[in-house]
């Protein structure tokens, strides 16, 4: 296959070197380019996976094209793959999985061939029309942005890059193959995924591109909630979310998406007066970040971003000239279960970020250290299996430029988690419970399984978390206490 780039020197000794690397590492695609070759059919190594390769970050996921139809590339997949699976097949996309030896190493590829196709939506549809093209630049310009829009011909090796997405790789710039208006009217999420892409891989966005995003915004809405969340959940997840959620609020995506996201532009936050709320809040999105310990936490990371969504409707100004948000915890977790529901999150995350929403504040009762045991135990109590993330979000909800205060908090956050230490190591706070159990309970009081045996075990474990734990004969003494002043 002739390469497409001959008027232009794009494919230099070290791209040469790049793609010859890229398929020494993966040995699989000359083993899969032979088997359809045998079949009668081209594929190429297409996409994010050349890409990737380019930019020297390929991982063990890769993506191909062909011209055979999927009921094809099944028959030539299942014989060769440890796995197949079809759930794309109605977009033309079968997936599989193979585990190859690389340089003395077993690696497990998952792999995506699909047919060469175009996609388009009519203005109500909220699911993308797929047909299946004849030839791989007819694939290749339906693709998102030129640097996802360039293929290697497999076995021969040809490089393929009909719309420059070499220069473009080289400049970090995002354009489309064709008018980005055609791009976006085409399939609207590719304005989400401008976003996304930009905050993966650090690259700017064209000017016309940020202007198409701008002008067909409001095509958005006709996209799915479930695909507009994945795409959401990418950009959160990357290195620099804080640039594609910028260009979300900049371009009115968010307004549609995220609403109350660009909300918080110009609230003022009481203690950090010298920046508007929504400042905060992606510093705040940052800080959490650094804070993670094991990848990214995308529990986390939506928490910080929705931590303080509550503050426009709680606004007040008060009679002193300060601007109070109270309760904006409260209202926040209520919002945040709205959005995320609406987003089609599972029941699971929206309960866990909009936990985490309602207690962020919870640590600025803490003062100096004058809790209580019991205010510590509640606090635990309260964030349950949370409480590791509660402490990530805490700190990082400081973001004062005062040093002296920045410091006074942290070290009062300190206080605070030494001090969840040892309750732990002395009452297992992890699994505070009532000193008797149900069955315990009905046999002191005589009573079979009803509602004064739950009014009971609620009773004893406010004793438990007010006074720590107690001896069974103490405990028995202030159940049946409670008991009598109940009859």
């Amino acid at each position: 296959m002739p390469n497409a780039n001959e008027d232009t020197p794009a494919l230099s000794q070290v791209q040469q070197r790049a793609v010859s690397e890229l398929l020494r590492v993966a040995p699989v695609a000359d083993d899969l380019a032979r088997r359809f070759e045998e079949a009668g059919f081209s594929l190429a190594l297409v996409g994010g996976s050349v890409r990737d390769a380019l930019l020297g970050r390929l991982g063990n996921d890769l993506d191909f094209t062909t011209d055979a139809r999927p009921e094809d590339v099944l028959k030539i997949v299942r014989p060769w793959a440890d796995a197949v699976w079809d759930v794309g097949i109605a977009f033309g996309t079968v997936g599989a999985q193979k585990q190859a030896r690389v340089e003395g190493v077993e690696r497990c590829f998952q792999i995506e061939v699909t047919t060469y196709r175009s996609e388009a939506y009519d203005r109500t549809s909220r699911k993308p029309e797929v047909s299946y093209g004849d030839s791989i630049e007819q694939d290749l310009v339906r693709r998102d942005f030129t640097v996802n829009a360039m293929a290697v011909a497999l076995p021969e090796k040809d490089f393929i890059d009909p719309h420059g997405g070499l220069e473009d790789l080289a400049m970090r710039v995002l354009r489309t193959p064709g008018t980005p208006e055609e791009s976006f009217s085409d399939d609207p999420l590719r304005m989400m995924r401008a976003a996304r892409f930009a905050a993966q891989l650090d690259f700017e966005v064209a000017p016309e591109v940020v202007t198409a995003m701008k002008e067909m915004a409001e095509r958005i809405e006709i996209v799915s909630a479930e695909r507009v969340r994945d795409e959401l959940n990418k950009l959160i997840l990357s290195d620099h979310p804080r640039k594609g959620l910028t260009l979300l609020v900049d371009t009115g995506l968010a307004d549609r998406v995220l609403p109350e996201l660009p909300a918080l532009r110009l609230e003022r936050d009481e203690h950090h007066r010298h920046k508007d709320v929504y400042d905060h809040t992606l510093i705040v999105l940052e800080q959490a970040i650094a804070l993670e310990e094991n990848g990214p936490d995308l529990t986390l990371r939506l928490a910080a971003l929705l931590h303080d969504i509550g503050k426009p409707r709680t606004r007040r100004f008060e009679k002193d000239g300060r601007v109070s948000f109270h309760h904006h915890e409260v209202v926040g977790a209520k919002m945040t279960k709205k959005r995320m529901t609406a987003l089609k999150y599972s029941n699971e995350l929206v309960k866990d970020v909009s936990r985490l929403v309602e207690l962020h504040l919870r640590f600025h009762g803490y003062g100096t250290g004058e809790w209580t045991d019991s205010a510590v135990r509640r606090y635990v109590r309260d964030a349950g299996p949370l409480l590791d993330r509660l402490h990530k979000l805490t700190r990082s909800d400081c973001t004062t430029r005062n040093k002296r205060r920045a410091a006074a908090l942290s070290r009062a956050y300190d206080g605070l988690e030494e001090r969840i230490s040892q309750l732990q190591e002395q009452e297992e706070l992890d699994a505070i419970r009532p000193d008797l159990d149900g069955n315990q309970i009905m046999e002191i009081l005589g009573v079979k399984p009803g509602p004064a045996v739950g009014q009971a075990y609620k009773h004893l474990l406010e004793l438990r978390l007010e006074n720590g734990p107690m001896e069974y004969d103490a405990a028995v003494a202030a159940l049946k206490e409670w008991w009598a002043e109940q009859n």
